[in-house]
């Protein structure tokens, strides 16, 4: 009889598990990335009086970048909570499938680490009846360099240094370019393996207009989201690239920070020209970003970032992650739901979010400019 009612016992939990994990696996997608390295989940920034749902109702569609994966995960899991009734479903893929889905009229709004180009602007026309697509960027951060090298735990690079290792240029990690860069560190002969996106991605295009602006002599290839240089090995996603890094001794790639915190992934500190190596940080990321201009017109928040700073404490690897929506002729039955999830996302309470989890808010002018953008959305 005990032994019947333990398994019992046993059958319960392990129904309340599966149960349990199908719920945060309908929120926030296959990787849960809502704890901290110690397994202990992270805390919430979000009281229900902080998310107005206002006429939110039924399923929200987006797609498009990965790299803003854990922080919408998180997003929709706060906003999910405090509006029943209420389904986001943000497909993380890549900035070009977003655009791509936007485009096509099978989304609410997608997520790109670029900006739309002038021919996308021309094509969303057909969708934006009587508007167009417009950049609110939502998300900012770091993009961390993760490494792999065993027995080296800190690493310094310069922009040359990391140009001429995903130029396959540089093969091994004692070669004498690190070396220098690193004084005191055992390096192993260890061959590099260094890691990009397979998938089209604003991540790729960010990293490489950071190479081209920082280091123009040892990176030819034109920034662009599709990876050009050769040598390397692929893999799909921020997700794939880290956990390549995650697993191969030698291993570098690239990755926003939040992925390299869920994994326990070991980060490189840029050599900027400043008086010390800079550490991928939300923080750091915030200075440089806080030095962008808005480049774009009107409703239109697309930035122009500074790759090149040398400011103390500024982390110049960095991207911002637009949502991309329409200015005016979203479609009618979805589009109180997208005011009122981007609602949440910009406001404090959302932006806070950002900071407690690898990412960096957008800077307070230009977040006041795109809570207005969204207020306007027709």
């Amino acid at each position: 009889m005990k032994l019947q009612r333990k398994n019992m016992l046993r059958a319960s939990a392990l129904g309340a598990l599966v149960v349990s994990g199908a719920l945060v696996l309908t929120a926030c997608g296959s990787d849960d990335n809502t704890k901290t390295a110690d397994g202990t989940a992270k805390p919430s920034s979000a009281a229900a009086g902080d998310i107005k749902c206002d006429d939110a109702k039924g399923k929200l569609l987006a797609s498009g970048s990965s790299a803003q994966k854990n922080a919408v995960e998180l997003w929709v899991k706060n906003y999910m909570a405090a509006c029943s009734g209420v389904e986001v479903n943000y497909k993380s893929s890549s900035s070009g499938e977003g655009i791509v889905a936007f485009n096509q009229g099978t989304v609410g709004f997608a997520g790109s680490d670029s900006a739309l180009k002038p021919e996308q602007v021309e094509e969303s026309k057909k969708v934006c009846t009587g508007g167009q697509g417009i950049n609110l960027p939502m998300v900012g951060g770091p993009v961390a360099l993760g490494f792999n090298v065993a027995g080296v735990d800190k690493l310094n690079l310069d922009a040359a240094t990391v140009a001429n290792i995903f130029n396959d240029k540089i093969k091994k990690w004692d070669d004498e370019a690190i070396k220098k860069l690193n004084p005191g560190v055992t390096l192993p002969s260890t061959a590099i393996q260094a890691f990009h996106r397979s998938d089209d991605s604003g991540t790729t295009e960010n990293v490489t207009k950071y190479l081209k602006a920082a280091a123009p002599d040892a990176w030819p290839h034109e920034p662009a989201k599709k990876w050009a240089a050769p040598g390397g090995q692929a893999a799909s996603g921020s997700a794939g690239v880290a956990a390549q890094v995650k697993q191969v001794d030698g291993a570098i790639g690239y990755f926003e920070l939040s992925f390299a915190g869920s994994q326990g992934i070991k980060t490189v500190d840029l050599n900027t020209g400043a008086a010390a190596p800079v550490k991928a940080t939300g923080e750091n990321a915030s200075k440089a970003i806080a030095a962008a201009k808005v480049a774009g017109t009107g409703s239109d928040l697309a930035l122009k970032l500074d790759y090149t700073t040398k400011a103390e404490g500024a982390y110049p690897l960095v991207l911002v992650t637009y949502e991309v929506v329409c200015d005016k002729g979203n479609k009618a039955e979805t589009l109180p739901t997208v005011k009122s999830f981007l609602n949440y996302t910009a406001s404090d309470a959302g932006q806070k979010v950002l900071l407690e989890n690898g990412y960096a808010p957008i800077p307070a002018e230009i977040n006041t400019k795109v809570r207005e953008a969204i207020k306007s959305l027709g």
